[in-house]
């Protein structure tokens, strides 16, 4: 398929900027796969269509306060620096902007919160064929120990803030449940949850559980290449515990319904089920599936996701999921965004949410 079948224009003012004053407020569009119909109801009615014995799998990765800001103690030039990939304390891959002053060997000088100078420096080690910077900090032990204190949320590109993330970001631009830290973006499905809904999700005899995959920048990476085969997915590290495959496995068994919360969810699941031969293991690894149309789908019944950039890999996902197995999922899903835009919802991480059943 070509990558242009994925377009659609969105109106400026539905990019949400802010979250919902209460997670509750959310607004949720239904797909139904069968039929291609809609229905518009809110984010807490997503109770009304889960079942006893019924799996929620929630990826549990926390994001951390990745944009760093620098100073050249020489020159007085800034730095931006998002961290991506952490190899040994201290040591890590990241994107430095601008990218053609962060040269090989250059030394720079963190800033405090505050725009002060801090003790702490950064080197820049290497770089790669992708133009990340390998980065080496010193004058402490361990940088991923202070990033509350040095680090910005790193909000996605279309949330402008004049001054910066706010108090509010450092908050709601992470999920209740969130626990292993590495993502630098939110797995933003699940941050419609609050404590209350997954107790009344639980309190209905359905089971909930969690998956992680730290998420990277290339998330928000729209597909430049022509055709979707030839588009290079970025990896990113995933962790499927043993709990959470006996559950799935379980319930499959018992004809019960396997509910993704969010596409990085469903990229675990199918990635370790098309290793073990639509069977789910235990295990770490990375993954750069990518799931776009057609695409037959082993483990997941239903997807809870929201409203994806124009052709991001996230709608490809969403559009294959719309009707496994074959190409017509893009103009159901395509349809369905016409309608959201017309209804006047929210798009993007701190937008509104669609379910597919």
């Amino acid at each position: 398929m070509q990558t242009a079948d994925f377009h659609f224009d969105l109106p400026a003012d539905l990019i949400a900027q802010t979250p919902a004053p209460r997670r509750q407020d959310s607004r949720l569009m239904l797909l139904h796969r069968e039929s291609g119909q809609t229905e518009h109801r809110l984010f807490p009615d997503f109770l009304e269509y889960i079942s006893a014995g019924d799996v929620v799998v929630l990826n549990n990765s926390r994001v951390i306060p990745a944009r760093l800001r620098a100073v050249n103690p020489v020159t007085g030039g800034k730095f931006e620096m998002l961290l991506l990939t952490e190899n040994a304390p201290n040591d890590w891959w990241c994107l430095m902007y601008p990218g053609a002053r962060a040269r090989v060997g250059l030394e720079i000088q963190l800033q405090e919160s505050g725009g002060g100078l801090s003790a702490i420096h950064a080197v820049v080690l290497e770089k790669n064929s992708k133009g990340h910077r390998r980065i080496s900090f010193k004058g402490l032990p361990d940088i991923g120990q202070v990033l509350d204190r040095f680090g910005e949320v790193p909000l996605p590109p279309y949330i402008h803030r004049a001054q910066g993330p706010t108090e509010q970001d450092r908050e709601r631009y992470q999920t209740v449940f969130a626990e292993p830290a590495g993502s630098v973006a939110a797995p933003t499905a699940g941050l419609h949850f609050t404590t209350e809904l997954l107790d009344a999700i639980r309190s209905r005899g359905a089971l909930v559980c969690s998956i992680t995959l730290h998420v990277g920048p290339g998330t928000f990476a729209p597909v430049k290449a022509e055709t979707l085969e030839a588009h290079t997915m970025h990896e990113e590290c995933y962790e499927l515990p043993g709990e959470t495959a006996d559950m799935v496995e379980t319930a499959r068994q018992s004809g019960k319904r396997i509910f993704a919360v969010g596409t990085t969810a469903v990229r675990v699941l199918e990635s370790v089920a098309g290793l073990h031969g639509g069977r789910l293991a235990p295990g770490k690894g990375r993954t750069n599936i990518f799931i776009h149309p057609p695409f037959s789908f082993q483990i997941v019944d239903a997807l809870l996701t929201n409203f994806h950039l124009s052709r991001s890999t996230l709608l490809m996902l969403v559009s294959a999921f719309a009707a496994p197995g074959t190409t017509r999922g893009r103009d159901l899903v395509l349809s369905a965004y016409a309608e959201a835009i017309r209804e006047r919802y929210r798009f993007f991480s701190y937008g509104d949410a669609m379910l597919v059943l």
